[in-house]
């Protein structure tokens, strides 16, 4: 059989419009301008965030208003929005009256459920939540859930953590500070006695290790995507949570709530920002684990991975970065390929975590994973 890369290349050269020039952006540009199948324009209203991408030979826009954004997107064959959460629906709306794919990383539920009502008689894709939590987590919980006669529990748990903390917080800036401040806040999905409900974020506090390192893991916002819709009525419990090291909890606790700078979002990122250094050390940490009964019997499965960064097409990418953007990516391809609907609003579940680790994007999972158990890993 022809490889991902074969199929693609007999296809003329689809336009690609990424609109944003950050760590994740920069990524995405890498990733498809590496491949020869895609003509890549990146957009973004800072220029030295558009010279350092500009130097991997793509093209580049200055994005100053709604008029450029408009002229940018028209005639391409894709959208890939690495914007802030709250550019999600506006972006999205352009793309679905221009009859143009649109994949985004929002972790945004809000925004999520807006996408979805655009997208009723939508001519082209709209897939958001494409990155690592909501996306491949989902794509992976969905994978364990359905090897079951009945589903009891789904946890699922991911987070992206530096590879040597330091500080109190034992933490480092690898994303976007407005999504990390958003999980941190707002409520979170989950399902509790078979039906979906919301629990509060940085509850559910719980410790654990993998491969000998101890983590925290507590509610976060926005990384089940729909799998509490999905699976409503089929599964007992579900839940996700963000890992961390041991403390962080009860730090962001007193920050939040005793400080009340939960109500005060700006100032928070302020603080954050210049507090918190950032990092390009970093490490993707996830755990999955399903239980159930299966042909009468009371059964676990699980999948857990530690994957760090890796030069891709000589560039230096972080673990955030790789993941985030291997996994847009992939579900741009997958689209391409004809293994995802051509039209409407597609959920992170809809993909088969086969074809999503053998496609080239998706196999960043693998190849870069200092850790890896579980029976999906080998899928």
């Amino acid at each position: 059989m022809p490889s991902t890369s074969t199929q693609l290349s007999r296809n003329p050269r689809r336009s690609i419009a990424i609109l944003g020039a950050g760590h994740i952006g920069f990524a995405m540009a890498a990733l498809l301008q590496g491949t020869g199948d895609y003509d890549v324009a990146v957009a973004d209203r800072d220029p030295e965030a558009l010279a350092r991408v500009a130097a991997l030979g793509v093209g580049t826009a200055l994005l100053q208003d709604e008029a450029a954004l408009e002229s940018l997107v028209t005639g391409q064959f894709a959208v890939l929005n690495a914007l802030p959460f709250h550019r999600a629906v506006p972006v999205a709306t352009v793309c679905v009256a221009q009859g143009m794919h649109y994949f985004d990383l929002t972790e945004d539920v809000r925004s999520t459920q807006a996408i979805r009502s655009l997208a009723q008689g939508a001519r082209s894709v709209l897939m958001p939540q494409c990155g690592l939590a909501p996306g491949f987590i989902g794509v992976v919980g969905n994978d364990l859930a359905r090897h079951f006669d009945t589903l009891h529990d789904l946890r699922m748990r991911v987070g992206a953590l530096p590879r040597y903390p330091l500080g109190a917080l034992r933490y480092n800036l690898t994303w976007s500070t407005e999504g990390l401040i958003n999980e941190y806040c707002n409520p979170c999905e989950a399902i509790v006695d078979g039906q979906p409900t919301r629990v509060a974020a940085l509850d559910g506090l719980e410790t654990f290790a993998l491969d000998g390192v101890e983590y925290e893991a507590f509610n976060t916002s926005g990384g089940l995507g729909t799998l509490p819709e999905t699976w409503a009525g089929r599964a007992r419990r579900m839940d996700y949570q963000s890992i961390r090291y041991p403390g962080h909890c009860a730090i962001l606790k007193l920050l939040l709530n005793d400080l009340q700078l939960r109500d005060r979002r700006d100032l928070l990122k302020e603080i954050f920002e210049a507090a918190i250094p950032a990092t390009e050390q970093d490490v993707i940490v996830i755990f999955a684990s399903a239980s159930g009964l299966r042909g009468g019997r009371l059964v676990q499965d699980a999948y857990s991975a530690r994957i760090v960064g890796a030069r891709v097409g000589g560039q230096a990418l972080n673990a955030i970065q790789l993941t985030t953007a291997a996994s847009i990516c992939a579900a741009l391809d997958l689209v391409v390929q004809g293994r995802l609907p051509q039209s409407g609003f597609i959920r992170q579940e809809q993909i088969a975590l086969g074809d999503f680790l053998e496609n080239r994007f998706g196999r960043a999972y693998r190849d870069h994973a200092l850790a890896q158990t579980g029976g999906v890993a080998a899928a």
